[in-house]
This record gives C-alpha cells, structure tokens and sequence, in this order.
C-alpha cells in the first residue's frame, strides 16, 4: 500500500508533466507517407479524357453560302426645266423633295445625281432617264436635226468607201500617179494617198 507521502508526491507532481505524458501517449503518429512512381499514367488518363471530350464535342459545319440576288440597278426619270431666270431645274418625280438647279443643262444633270445620293442608295450607278421640258416645236426642230447629222454621217461613211475603191483602182489598175488620180477625184494627192493605204472595208 502506498503510504501517504507518496500520495502527496503523486498530487504535487507537475500538472506540465502530467498533460505531456498524456498528450504523449494520446496522440499517434502520422502514418508514413508512401512514395508513388511517376510514370505519368495520371497524366495520360487527363489526355486521353481531354481527348474523348474533344472527340465528343459536336464538330462544326459550314454553313453553304446562300445565294444572293443580283442588285438591281436602279433607273429614275430627271425633269429639266427653265424657270423666269434661265436656270435649269432638275427633279426627280419619283422621290419626292429631290431636286437641284444649274446654270446649264450639264451643270445640273450633275447636282441632281448628288442631290438624289440624299434619299436612295444606288445613286452613283442609277440610270437617269433625262427628261428635257422644251416646246414642242423646238422639240420636233432637235429631233430632226440630229436624224439629219445622221443621215449625213452615213452618207459620208458612204462616199469615203465609194472615194477609196475608186482611187485604189485608178493607181493600182491604171498605174496613175498620186495626183492624177487626185485630179481626177476632186481631191488633194495627200488625200487620194491616204484612201489607197487605207484598208478596204
């Protein structure tokens, strides 16, 4: 049986000594860690992984091209006209408040192609159908002489092929000099030799 004092030295020991020896005997030791091989299978699984979830993801399409329309080019009417001093004033009927003026007929075919480039988007390459406000028998008077110019321009065309085979033939056929044939034609010898070297049409 203890006795008493050795009671008392157990009470009196250090209540330091006695949490250390507990706390000694309560708290076990950390396992050892186990070292692993880096082979890198770890790593392959990820990219495999990666690898199917890119296989799985929908692959993307091109979409075709759909067909577009030809823009159709745009065709206004232009009015031209005279007001009380002299200026021409253009408009387009078709689009209401377009219009500008000029002090000649050009001058305004060329303002009211910008002025028209406010309200429409094919304005630069728009046909414009012009439109020039005249009396009627001035009108008829324009007409007929350019049918007239025309039928002179053809006439001409004519006779210089007429004027060509014929001098052609006097020098070639005939052995005529240049101005011979020229005296003969009612043409200078520099305009006869020019109808021989031209090129039968």
């Amino acid at each position: 049986m203890s006795t008493k004092r050795d009671r008392e030295k157990t009470a009196s020991a250090s209540p330091d000594a006695r949490v250390r020896g507990s706390s000694a005997e309560g708290i076990s030791r950390a396992p050892a860690m186990r070292s692993v091989r880096d082979d890198g299978s770890d790593s392959r699984r990820r990219g495999s992984a990666a690898g199917n979830a890119s296989s799985n993801r929908p692959r993307s399409r091109a979409v075709p091209r759909k067909k577009v329309a030809p823009v159709k080019r745009g065709k206004y009417r232009v009015v031209f006209e005279r007001d009380e001093s002299g200026a021409w004033i253009a408009r387009v009927p078709a689009v209401r408040g377009c219009h500008t003026y000029g002090r000649t007929i050009d001058q305004a075919r060329r303002r009211i192609r910008e002025a028209l480039g406010l309200w429409v988007g094919d304005a630069e390459t728009a046909e414009l159908v012009e439109e020039i406000r005249l009396p009627s028998h001035l009108l008829k008077a324009i007409r007929d002489s350019r049918a007239a110019r025309t039928r002179a321009e053809n006439a001409r065309a004519k006779a210089r092929a007429v004027s060509a085979a014929t001098a052609r033939a006097l020098v070639n056929e005939l052995n005529l000099g240049l101005r011979d044939a020229a005296e003969l034609l009612g043409l200078s010898h520099q305009r006869v030799q020019q109808l021989v070297l031209s090129s039968p049409r």
